[in-house]
């Protein structure tokens, strides 16, 4: 699958043993790639992370993932989690395997929503797992339109209730190549949503799918930088386009990172980055807001 948006989950400085962790617990998942923090160059609040794992790399169900090593700042929310669509039509025993994918991810964990049936599938469960991250499993319906195996959902809450519909319009429009999908909508107000609200929906960009959905209830979290979606750009005019239809917050702009006016954060960046990060660059890099490619040595 063609995916341009990676999903990103900060680490604490153990994004060896998540990945690890996440490799063991689903099928069809795989270590791709590393890279290093320099061992000079960084700057004073990371010399402890110099020469250590900056990124890996790996992919569940064929999506790429990125675990990023940074420090103790952020933490993941239930605000962007991960579906995990189980087919009967594409697995024999879906229904066990996602039984046995729950179990390992709740143990240590903690469960938003139990593992049962639901008006929408007939076996669902939301958790949150002893990284924090947190995973809805669903038992699909063989008979609707497929879809890939791992979906990042937004959940419109607190401040942004009601907002889901808008930012179905809002990332369609921002993301070349973009459509919306299915939507179904609340029939009567209920809690924090309004009638109309939508209950879930779906926009594609490219191959690549998200959800999204308005909460009846309000959190005590909202959108951090411990799950973050990096979009990986093909030249300077796709960085600067991107970058002055998604930065929202000017005191979230740093080293290729910003908010959106939703609070969800973003990291812009060239396409294989990954080849740029000298010592000289990161230094370079880390004084940018937005990431200017020229003033990068190749």
């Amino acid at each position: 699958m063609e995916q341009k948006i990676v999903p990103c989950i900060w680490c604490g400085g153990n994004a060896d043993e998540l990945v690890a962790f996440y490799l063991s617990v689903f099928p069809n998942s795989e270590k791709r790639a590393r890279t290093y923090y320099p061992t000079e160059g960084v700057a004073d609040f990371q010399q402890s992370m110099a020469g250590e794992v900056l990124t890996i790399d790996f992919a569940i169900g064929g999506v790429r993932i990125t675990a990023l090593n940074g420090g103790p700042e952020f933490t993941p929310t239930p605000m962007l989690s991960f579906i995990v669509n189980f087919d009967p039509s594409q697995e024999e025993h879906a229904a066990a395997q996602l039984d046995k994918v729950w179990n390992q991810l709740s143990r240590d964990g903690r469960v938003l929503m139990e593992l049962g049936e639901y008006p929408f599938s007939r076996r669902y469960g939301w958790v949150q797992d002893k990284f924090g991250v947190s995973w809805q499993l669903m038992l699909t319906d063989p008979a609707g339109e497929p879809r890939p195996f791992l979906i990042p959902s937004f959940m419109f809450a607190n401040d942004n209730v009601n907002r889901a519909s808008e930012a179905l319009d809002y990332y369609s429009a921002t993301f070349a190549h973009s459509r919306i999908g299915n939507v179904a909508r609340y029939e009567e107000a209920q809690g924090e949503v309004a009638e109309g609200s939508v209950m879930f929906g779906e926009f594609a960009v490219g191959e690549q799918w998200f959800a999204v959905m308005d909460s009846p209830v309000r959190h005590e979290f909202d959108y951090s930088e411990g799950v973050s979606l990096q979009v990986e750009c093909e030249d300077q005019g796709e960085i600067d386009m991107l970058w002055g239809r998604l930065s929202a917050v000017p005191e979230a702009e740093q080293c290729g990172w910003c908010k959106d006016k939703f609070g969800v954060s973003w990291q812009i960046v060239p396409e294989h980055l990954e080849r740029m990060l000298t010592p000289e660059n990161f230094k370079t890099m880390l004084a940018m807001k937005k990431i200017v490619i020229a003033d990068l040595k190749s």
